[in-house]
Order: structure tokens, then sequence, then C-alpha cells
């Protein structure tokens, strides 16, 4: 299959930040006297404030973004645990070595996200989405389509790799080719992902002699 350029979702895709939203979100349920398990089957891959707007329904806005600034404080300030995914650090230099657009399109606020991208040392997107960008997040299809555009793309011309159910139907709901990592066996709209793997080491991408960039699974 072949394309001119990525789009790559961040928390779980690559980065490994599950400890941090798990301790930031679990606490804001007790003090809420809403379940852990309520709570992280939602949110994954979603924008903090439409997970908040869900859980606090029918509260103030300003009472909700009170509630965001603190969680994204917390959030941002917490990164013991974070980490590079298998494969991502490797992927993204060879996307650079061999001079293939990516970028980096993330639910995420500022603050958030380039914390944990900081904390495992992955390499600096040329292009870095994040929520502040966007009025509708994942699972509409905004999120890539502005990341595709800034590349410079077409969204048709691009790969979107996610792991969140959210992020799987944006990828798609832009027209993009869509390469879904660790994803739950029931998500919608799975059978409709170019490629489904376990692991980005598993991911194989290559620059052909016409300049045309390709992409399968490893055997």
């Amino acid at each position: 299959m072949k394309c001119k350029g990525f789009l790559f979702d961040l928390d779980g895709t690559l980065v490994d930040s599950l400890p941090v939203v798990e301790r930031a979100w679990s606490n804001w349920g007790k003090r809420h006297g809403i379940a852990a398990d309520e709570i992280l089957s939602f949110i994954h891959g979603k924008q903090a404030l439409t997970s908040l707007r869900h859980f606090m329904a029918g509260q103030p806005e300003a009472a909700i973004q009170a509630e965001f600034r603190q969680l994204e404080k917390t959030e941002a300030e917490d990164t013991d645990g974070v980490r590079a995914l298998p494969g991502a650090k490797a992927l993204l230099d060879k996307l650079n070595e061999l001079q293939i657009p990516w970028a980096i399109v993330t639910s995420g606020s500022i603050p958030v996200a380039h914390a944990r991208h900081k904390a495992a040392g992955l390499p600096q997107p040329e292009v870095f989405i994040t929520a502040e960008q966007v009025s509708r997040g994942k699972p509409e299809p905004d999120p890539y389509l502005l990341g595709a555009e800034k590349l410079g793309l077409a969204a048709e011309s691009c790969v979107v790799v996610e792991d969140a159910e959210a992020g799987i139907l944006s990828g798609l709901n832009a027209g993009c080719a869509v390469i879904a990592v660790n994803a739950p066996a029931d998500a919608p709209r799975l059978s409709e992902t170019a490629l489904q793997l376990k692991t980005l080491e598993a991911l194989i991408i290559d620059k052909q002699q016409d300049g045309s960039i390709t992409f399968r699974q490893q055997a």
C-alpha cells in the first residue's frame, strides 16, 4: 500500500502514558463519586473537555473549565512511568532518515502532550496538532484533516496510526488509510483499517526509487 505521509496519535500509539492517565482520572472520579472503570472505558482517545462535559452533564461550563485546568495541571506535571512504546522511536527515526513527512495528532492539550512527548524522548515532529487547534475532536475528522493540511498533503494520501476507537473513527472519517495498533478487538469499523498490528515493531516502511512510500506488516 502506498502513501505520502503519516499522522500519529500520541497516547497509546507512540507513548505509554496509561499509568498517568489512570492515576489522574481515577482520583478525579473518587472526588466526584464516579467509578474508575466507568471513566476509563470512556475517556481514551477523546479530549479531556469532551470527557468532563460527559461526566459533568448539566453543570455550568465555568465549573467544567475549572476541573479541566486542574486535571490538565496534574497530567502535565506527572510523567512518572511515561515511556516510548516499542518500535516508536525507531520508526520515527526511519521516517526522518527517509525524509517522509509525519505529524503527531493528539487529543491532549499542549501542556500534557508536550510533557509526555518530551518524557518519552521521541523525535520532534514537523507538525504537532493538539486539542487547542480544533473545535471538534476525535472521533470527528477535524484533527486528522488539519494534520494532513499542515503537512501540505491530501488526507487521502496520509496514513493514520491509532490505538483508540475514537482515533480510528477520526482517521477513517477523514478519508485516511488507518493502521490500528493494539486496538480493542471490538472497535467499530476495525475491519476497514489497512493493517492491524500488535506493536509498531511490526510496521515496515520503505521508500521506492520513484519516491513512492509503501507500508506493510512484517511477515
